[in-house]
């Protein structure tokens, strides 16, 4: 058991506890076979066999391509008169396109994927709670348990919700957890605001004159054009945005010519790049000024420049009221010198903020410690077990405490 908790805390994470083996080998089978975004075939078969194991009252296979959904009901649905609660605690699937480089036995099989972001552990929380729920029911309402695809840049929030997840299971709010290995085992984090940055991605395509290397006078050079965006686009941040916004803005990629042809100016160089933000008028900003400065730039060497920008995950902001009771739930589990309430948000991306868009809800931080001192997204990485009955654990906690039982049943 984690040092962090007290066991007198909670009867589920006693309970959870002692499915520690079963919930750690079952993360390490999924770490062992990742799949991509869309292709977690073998992974959604082994979440749906599991939730039928555990007597889910309905499981639902193939949302938005190869998510799953659960349904359980709760002991009683409402207390009399009252309106039915809902609540949506939703994991992700999907794995990396990545080398992995640890030796354990059960790392990746498959060649060029990896779990580097513990998805295979939060899915394996998800199950945790869903088996102790589906067994003890002690809440008044509807789980519904949404374990999602293609976080990784595929969108599989949005397509989730496109397929008709809040239409075909409503909820009243939903929550996420990832694990951050910033944070020491036994700690939870959030904030009642903005948790991640959008992300968006933006190509610039510079189309100049070729020619000769020793003539460059009968050309119009792309890659001096190229070098005169990339160097006038890390003022937009500072000379655009207030400094009491947050936002990033960083050219990670340059192609143009032939590395074999050193005498050719070529006709064209493509730069890609990646903007963050968290507010909608930001985001806006630096697709109107990136764009004028990329025209304005290239005009003045007699070249064209086109942007394409590409706006794919939306800020994930946490709703206040959620925030508040998901800090509270975590603290009853953790203690409230255990939970941070003020995190400082990421300009990482998550598309957990779709659902935010289209409920309310909150994202939290589960710490899980610098295992082998690697960060997400490593290819040394590896979840750290020791927490999965804490993450299950809070995942109950929302559930029961979102939907208590009634204090006084009427006898049948």
């Amino acid at each position: 058991m984690l040092q962090a908790v007290d066991p007198a805390r909670s009867g589920a994470y006693q309970r959870l506890s002692s499915w520690h083996a079963e919930l750690t080998a079952f993360r390490r089978d999924l770490h062992a076979h990742p799949e991509l975004g869309y292709e977690e075939h073998r992974t959604g078969g082994r979440v749906v066999e599991a939730l039928k194991l555990f007597g889910v009252d309905e499981v639902h296979a193939g949302i938005g391509k190869t998510g799953v959904v659960g349904i359980i009901r709760g002991r009683t649905q409402a207390a009399q008169g009252a309106k039915v609660r809902s609540i949506g605690l939703r994991a992700d699937m999907d794995a990396l396109p990545m080398r992995e480089e640890n030796d354990f036995a059960w790392r990746s099989s498959a060649h060029g994927l990896m779990h580097g972001c513990g998805h295979d552990g939060h899915t394996t929380m998800l199950l945790g709670a869903a088996r102790y729920l589906a067994q003890t029911r002690d809440f008044a309402g509807t789980v519904v348990l949404i374990f999602q695809p293609g976080e990784e840049g595929f969108a599989g929030a949005k397509a989730m919700i496109d397929d008709g997840l809040f239409e075909r299971f409503p909820v009243d709010a939903v929550y996420a957890m990832h694990n951050w290995p910033s944070m020491a085992p036994g700690t939870i984090g959030l904030n009642p605001g903005a948790m991640m940055a959008s992300a968006d991605r933006f190509e610039i395509t510079v189309q100049g004159r070729g020619g000769h290397g020793a003539h460059p006078y009968m050309t119009i050079d792309p890659v001096l054009v190229a070098g005169h965006i990339i160097t006038a686009a890390q003022s937009l941040v500072s000379r655009n945005i207030n400094p009491l916004d947050s936002a990033v803005l960083s050219i990670c990629a340059m192609q143009a010519g032939d590395l074999g042809a050193f005498s050719v100016i070529p006709r064209q160089a493509q730069l890609i790049g990646t903007a963050r933000s968290f507010r909608r008028e930001v985001q806006d900003m630096i697709e109107e000024r990136l764009g004028r400065l990329c025209e304005s730039i290239a005009l003045g060497f007699g070249a064209t420049a086109r942007l394409d920008y590409h706006r794919m995950y939306p800020a994930t902001i946490n709703t206040a009221e959620e925030a508040r009771f998901a800090g509270d739930v975590a603290a009853s589990l953790v203690g409230d010198d255990k939970v941070v309430r003020d995190l400082t948000p990421s300009m990482g991306a998550e598309d957990f903020s779709f659902m935010l868009q289209s409920k309310p809800g909150a994202y939290l931080r589960i710490g899980q410690g610098g295992e082998g001192g690697c960060f997400l997204h490593s290819p040394r990485y590896d979840f750290n077990d020791d927490i999965l009955p804490l993450g299950a654990a809070l995942f109950v906690g929302l559930a029961e405490q979102a939907m208590p039982l009634p204090t006084f049943q009427e006898k049948s």
